[in-house]
C-alpha cells in the first residue's frame, strides 16, 4: 500500500489536472489513516476477536481500492487511499494471533517471518508498479490491490484460526474519539509542514493542539476504568523504550527509501545521480527485501535463545552502518546497493525485535493494543522522516535542466538525519532491559 503510488507520485497533477499541494494528499490521507486506525484496531481485536477485525479491515483496503479505481479526480483517489491505510492496523493483529495460538517455541520464527514479509512486500511492490505504470494504465494498480485484497480476505477466513483470547470491559468511545482527534492534527501538522510552512498558524496550531489533545486523552486514560491504551503497561520500561527505539528506526528507513532511490534516478549531469529509470532503481533496491526474508529464520532463532534485545542491538547498527557507509561511498551504484543490503538486515532484525520485546512484558490481554501502539510510534517516525528529509531536500536544491534536484550537500545533510536517528536507536536498544521485571513478564513467551 505505501509503494503502490510511489511511480506514479510525480505525475499525479498531471493525472488528476490537480495541483501538486492537493495531490500530496494521496499520500498523507494513507498516513493519517493508518496512524488512527492502527490502536484503534489493536482494542478492538483484543476485546471482539483479532481475526474478525483483520477481515474488516482487509475489506475497508479492497473498498478503498476500488474507490480509486474508479475514481479519475483527486477526491476520490484520497477517499479510496484513506480505506487503504486501514489494513496496517492488521500488522499488529496478524502477529498478535500467532502469540495467541502458536506453541511458545514457534512464535518468535513466526514473527520474524511475518516481519521479513512486510519488506518483500514494499521490495516487490516497488518494481511491479514501476513496470505497471509503464505498460498500461495507472488505474491497474488499485485493481490488482483490491483483487489480492479479495484473495487475502478468503485466505484469512479459510485458513487463520480463530482467537479465543479475549478482553472483557467496555470499549472507550471517549478514548477513541481523543486519539483520533489527536493523532489527526499532530500527523498533519508533521506531514504537512514542510509546505505550509513550519512558523505557519496552521502548522502551529495542529501541532500545539494535537499535544494538548494527547496529553488530556492521556490523563483521562489514567482514570477511566476500561481505557483504550493500557498507559500503565506501555510505560513499562521494555515497552516504552521499544516504542521510543521504534521511533527512531521508522525515521531513519523511511530517510533511506527516500534518499537511496533519489540517488540512484536522478540525472548524471546533476553532480549526485546515476540516471537510472524507476524499474532499474527498484531492482537495485529489492534486494534489502531479499535479504529480510533470508534472514528470519535467523531472526528467529537468535530471538529465541538470546533475546529480542540482541536483535534490535543487531538491526540498529546494521542501520547505523549502512547511514556511515554512505556518507563515505555514494560514487558508484554497488555502492549503494551494499548500503540496501545493510538496510535489509536492519529491517530484518530491527522489525522481528519490536513484536518481540513487547510481548514479552504485556499480558495476553493487551497484545494486540500494544502491538497497535508499537506500529503507531513507527508511523509518527515515518512521518516525520517524509516532512524533514522533504525540507532538507527542497532547501538544498538547484535548477537543473527546468528541474528542481537536491544538491550533494542536501543529500549528505539528509543522510547525517537519517544516520543520526540509527544511532538513536542504537543507543536506545541498549538501554532495554535483557529481561523484563518479574512483575511484568509475560507467562507463556521466552525471555
Amino acid at each position: 500500500m505505501f509503494t503502490l503510488v510511489v511511480p506514479i507520485q510525480a505525475r499525479l497533477p498531471e493525472l488528476l489536472d490537480s495541483p501538486r499541494h492537493d495531490t500530496a494528499w494521496v499520500v498523507t490521507a494513507t498516513l493519517l489513516s493508518a496512524a488512527v486506525i492502527t490502536p484503534i484496531a489493536g482494542r478492538l481485536g483484543d476485546m471482539y476477536g483479532k481475526r474478525r477485525v483483520i477481515l474488516g479491515l482487509i475489506a475497508a483496503m479492497v473498498l478503498g481500492s476500488v474507490i480509486a479505481a474508479l475514481s479519475q479526480e483527486i477526491i476520490g483517489i484520497v477517499i479510496g487511499r484513506s480505506f487503504q491505510g486501514a489494513i496496517v492496523g492488521a500488522v499488529p493483529l496478524g502477529i498478535s494471533i500467532m502469540r495467541d495460538v502458536l506453541h511458545t517455541d514457534r512464535v518468535n520464527a513466526a514473527v520474524a517471518f511475518m516481519s521479513a514479509t512486510l519488506g518483500m512486500g514494499g521490495a516487490l511492490g516497488l518494481p511491479i508498479s514501476a513496470i505497471v505504470t509503464q505498460t498500461l494504465d495507472w488505474h491497474m494498480l488499485f485493481w490488482m490491490a483490491a483483487i489480492l485484497g479479495t484473495v487475502v480476505f478468503v485466505l484469512v477466513l479459510l485458513v487463520v484460526p480463530v482467537s479465543v483470547l479475549r478482553t472483557g470491559g467496555r470499549f472507550d468511545v471517549i478514548g477513541t474519539i481523543g486519539i483520533a482527534v489527536g493523532l489527526v492534527a499532530l500527523m498533519l501538522a508533521i506531514s504537512r509542514g514542510n509546505e505550509w510552512g513550519w512558523t505557519s498558524l496552521w502548522t502551529m496550531g495542529l501541532g500545539l493542539g494535537g499535544i494538548v489533545v494527547l496529553v488530556l486523552w492521556g490523563v483521562y486514560e489514567l482514570r477511566v476504568e476500561d481505557p483504550l491504551l493500557d498507559l500503565r503497561v506501555a510505560s513499562r520500561p521494555s515497552v516504552l523504550l521499544t516504542n521510543i527505539a521504534s521511533v527512531a528506526i521508522g525515521f531513519a528507513l523511511f530517510a533511506s527509501n527516500v534518499i537511496y532511490p533519489q540517488l540512484l534516478e536522478l540525472p548524471i549531469g546533476s553532480g549526485v545521480g546515476f540516471g537510472l529509470s524507476l524499474l532499474a532503481s527498484s531492482l537495485i533496491v529489492m534486494p534489502s527485501g531479499l535479504m529480510m526474508l533470508l534472514l528470519s529464520p535467523v531472526a528467529g532463532r537468535i530471538g529465541t535463545r538470546a533475546g529480542p534485545k540482541l536483535l534490535m542491538i543487531i538491526g540498529t547498527a546494521a542501520l547505523t552502518l549502512a547511514y556511515g557507509f554512505t556518507m563515505f561511498f555514494m560514487t558508484e551504484v554497488w555502492h549503494i546497493f551494499i548500503a540496501n543490503v545493510l538496510v535489509g538486515v536492519a529491517i530484518g532484525f530491527g522489525y522481528a525485535s519490536m513484536p518481540m520485546l513487547i510481548m514479552r512484558s504485556v499480558p495476553h490481554t493487551e497484545t494486540g493494543a500494544s502491538n497497535g501502539l508499537n506500529a503507531l510510534f513507527r508511523s509518527i517516525g515515518t512521518a516525520t522522516a517524509a516532512a524533514l528529509v522533504a525540507a532538507v531536500l527542497a532547501g538544498y536544491s538547484v535548477d537543473f535542466q527546468g528541474v528542481e534536484v537536491p544538491t550533494a550537500h542536501g543529500i549528505r545533510l539528509a543522510l547525517v538525519l537519517g544516520g543520526g536517528a540509527a544511532l538513536v536507536a542504537l543507543l536506545t536498544a541498549s538501554f532495554i532491559p535483557a529481561r523484563p521485571a518479574p512483575g511484568e513478564r509475560s507467562p507463556s513467551l521466552p525471555v
